[in-house]
This record gives C-alpha cells, structure tokens and sequence, in this order.
C-alpha cells in the first residue's frame, strides 16, 4: 500500500498501527539483510509499544502510527546519527531538526535510519560504520546515494514513504536506480537548521521520496514551511490538493547529452528518448533543444561552491590532526580544495552561476519543463567507490559522473525523478523533471499523470 492508503485505512479502521507495525518488522527480516537499508533499527517490542499507544490516541496528523526511518544525516531524538562516519558513530541525537519534528508532529513514528555515505559526499551509499546498501534490483550494484538506503528501502516494501536530502542527485538519482519516485524541492522550501551560516550556501535541501507522486506530495506539504528563523526559507503552496487535475499541452524540452557534453552509458539516451514518445502520447509537446549554456561555466560554478561549502561544514573536523586521518579522501579533496580558494573564486563562481540562472528563466519562457536523465549510466558495481569511465570518457573527479544533476541543482529549481523503465540488463531508470522556482506542484501534477499511464514502482518490484 502507498502511503495515503495506509493512512485512510488507519483512519477507518480497517488497518490498525500495531498491523502496520508488524508487517513493517516483518518486512525488515525478509529483506533488510540483503539490502542493508535500513540501520540503527530500534527494538522491535518498544516500537509495537508506541504503535499500540498510537491506536490508542487521537490521530495527530495524515501520518499518525506510519512507520519510518529517517536519513542518517538528519537528527532524530533518541537515535544515532553517524552520517557513516566512525567520527559519529554512537552519537545520540539530543532533539530533532526541524524536518523531523515537522514529520513526528503529523504522526509518524520513527524506526530507525537509512543509510548513506559517509558525510552524503559521493552518490554510492557505503560508508565504514554501516556498510554498503544493495540495489535490490541488482544485488551487486550500487543504490545510488546519498539517499540510497531510503531509495530501497521503499522500492523491497519496507517503508512506504521517506525521506531523503540532495545537493548532487541524492533524491534523484538513488530514486532512478531505485524505481522510485524522489523530488528535489524548490530551494528554501524545506528549511534546514538553523545553524551555522544562513546565506552563502545555497545548495542543499531536504525533499520527498515515495513510490507515488500523490505520496511524495502528501510528504512534502508536510516538511515545507518558512523558519520564521532562517532569512532564505520561503512558504509555498499545497501540492497534494489538486495532484490529479491532469495538465494538457506541455512544452517539455529534451536537453539529450547536452550538445555532448554528458556522455551517457548505451541505452540511456534511448530509454529517456521513449519516455518522450509517452509524454507525447500524454498529450505534451516534445522539442529537442541545443545546449542552453556552457556545461564548463556551470561544473566551474558548482564544483567550487560545493567545495567552498563542504570545506565550511567539515573543515574543523579537519583542523584536528587526530580526527583528519578518519575523513574519506573525497571529503579531504573537497575540504582542501576550498580552504584553497580566494574570495576572487568565490565570487566568480556564484557569477556565473547568476549567469545561468538568468538564461535558464528566459528559456522557461518558451518551454514548461526541462528534461534530463537522472544518470548518466545504470547502477554500476557496488565494489567501486565511483564509476571512472563512462562510455569511453574517463572521469576526472570521484564525482563528475554525476554531472547530469547539476544545472539544476546549482539553482535551486524543482525536480522530480519519474521512473522510466529497465534496461536489458533488468536496472531501473529515471528522468528529471525540472521546472522553474515554485513548480513543484505543477511537477507532481505532469509526475501524477505519467504514473497514472505507466506505475512502474507496482508493474515490476524487485526479487529480494
């Protein structure tokens, strides 16, 4: 059951939270052990106790008695937050993050965590504490990251909605790989901590994950909302009311490899090509269109402000010598990257980024939705730290596979990753769907649609 049924079900009865509860357990010994979704699960007898206590008490919001375990970089009262780093492991979180609390106060009830990479620095989920999280579609593949461990823990049935974060693809590219569905909200919708610096690093955000639009909606009205707190967060609309209030005549154009500079594994471009075709037959229009901008300009752009950011939240884990030698060498290459660049770099790169913003609303005036795969290959080999070669093209970072994510995360904008089918080797796809600031609603409905004429989560679940 999707999310929204289990919670009309609780609420007429039909379907208690303890059920729920068991099935949910249930479900973790069958599969967890060759997934490795989900860690830090709790007791399973105090869990039943406060589903129990949940059937027992008033519903407290859509959510009420929902199992659901919340991404390793978030906190959560009362669990551990390792963000799969042996710096953290053990560490037990004293209060929520605003995100949480905005979930327990609509009822869930929080089971443990799902895994990630260590920091959420690389889109492979395998980290020295928790181990590696299998693709359920392949066992010996890679889940994407950082939000792997929620990608398969919904698509193998465990949880029926999640949460996730994204500042490279972490809620779309683990979504693809997963047959899943996972949106990147407009920036500032879903506030973060107030902590630390609240202006400069503008790239990561919280979202949805779920193996429907409608759910991914129902989750993501629950987590927006403007932190009177933080000066960059910002309201916006309701997105599940309306969710089924099919859109007509789209413009969506297809950005293919752009004008090659994204090289794609064999049968990425094809698979994304006939989603195409089926968003035609949805009624759109499809127009195939020239680079938008220099693909260069922008990996400048986003590579220095990612490192410029991650030099600013781990840098002083590094300037101890006696906690450095735990920091993975992608996060030494970051941190040390930044703490190399002149204010001149700084303010060049958030440049050029204004540059690309500027010519990409003028391009929303002319098309609707702008489409990209959301990979560039399919799962690969869980045993690599990250893929070093696509399509003959050798890869010069640990994470300039992932390229394909960054014109719209570098910006802010909505995305939503729609399933799109499996390639001859049986791993699943996905495509962006991006939208300009403040679609997110308009997103879902055309997200809703497709999933209405394909459900690809329900025609094909994994073996496991």
């Amino acid at each position: 059951m999707d999310a929204l049924a289990q919670s009309a079900a609780l609420e007429r009865g039909d379907l208690s939270c303890l059920e729920l509860m068991d099935a949910t357990l249930a479900r973790i010994d069958a599969v967890n052990p060759a997934v490795n979704a989900v860690v830090s699960l709790r007791d399973g007898d105090r869990l039943r106790d406060e589903a129990r206590a949940a059937d027992n008490a008033p519903r407290s919001g859509w959510l009420h008695g929902i199992p659901i375990a919340i991404k390793d970089l978030a906190n959560a009262a009362g669990l551990p937050t390792s963000m799969g780093s042996p710096l953290f492991a053990g560490q037990i979180a004293e209060s929520d993050d605003l995100m949480v609390a905005r979930l327990r106060a609509a009822g869930v009830i929080i089971i443990g965590k799902t895994n990630t990479p260590e920091f959420g620095l690389g889109s492979h989920t395998f980290n020295p504490v928790h181990g590696a999280t299998h693709n359920p579609y392949g066992l010996s593949k890679s889940s994407g990251g950082s939000s792997g461990g929620a990608a398969a823990a919904l698509a193998t049935g465990i949880l029926s909605v999640a949460d996730g974060s994204d500042m490279m693809g972490s809620l779309r590219n683990p979504a693809g790989w997963n047959n899943v569905y996972g949106m990147r909200p407009t920036w500032g919708t879903v506030p973060s901590e107030p902590l630390g610096d609240m202006f400069m690093h503008q790239l990561s955000t919280s979202g949805p994950m779920a193996r429907t639009p409608a759910d991914l909606a129902a989750l993501l009205d629950t987590m927006t909302g403007a932190d009177p707190r933080q000066p960059l967060s910002r309201d916006s609309a309701a997105t599940l009311k309306g969710i089924d209030a099919a859109p007509k005549g789209l413009r969506l154009g297809w950005l293919g490899d752009w004008d090659g500079a994204f090289p794609y594994e064999e049968g990425i471009a094809e698979i994304s090509q006939a989603a195409m075709v089926q968003m035609e037959g949805l009624g759109h229009q499809v127009e195939s269109l020239s680079a938008p901008f220099d693909a260069d300009a922008i990996w400048q752009s986003w590579t220095d402000l990612r490192s410029f950011a991650v030099m600013s939240s781990l840098g002083p884990i590094y300037a101890q010598e006696d906690k450095r030698g735990y920091l993975k060498s992608a996060a030494i290459w970051e941190i040390e990257r930044g703490m190399a660049m002149s204010a001149v770099q700084v303010q060049r790169a958030s440049a050029l980024r204004s540059d690309w913003f500027r010519r990409v609303t003028r391009l929303f005036e002319s098309v609707d939705v702008l489409v990209l795969p959301s990979a560039q290959l399919w799962p690969f080999d869980g045993e690599l730290a990250y893929p070093e070669m696509i399509a003959g093209q050798a890869m010069d970072t640990y994470h300039r596979w992932m390229q394909v994510v960054v014109p719209a995360g570098l910006l802010g904008l909505p995305v939503v990753n729609v399933p799109v089918g499996f390639g001859a080797k049986g791993l699943p796809a996905g495509i962006q769907l991006i939208g300009p600031r403040g679609s997110d609603g308009a997103l879902l409905r055309l997200a809703q649609q497709w999933h209405g004429a394909t459900d690809w989560p329900a025609a094909r679940r994994p073996d496991v």
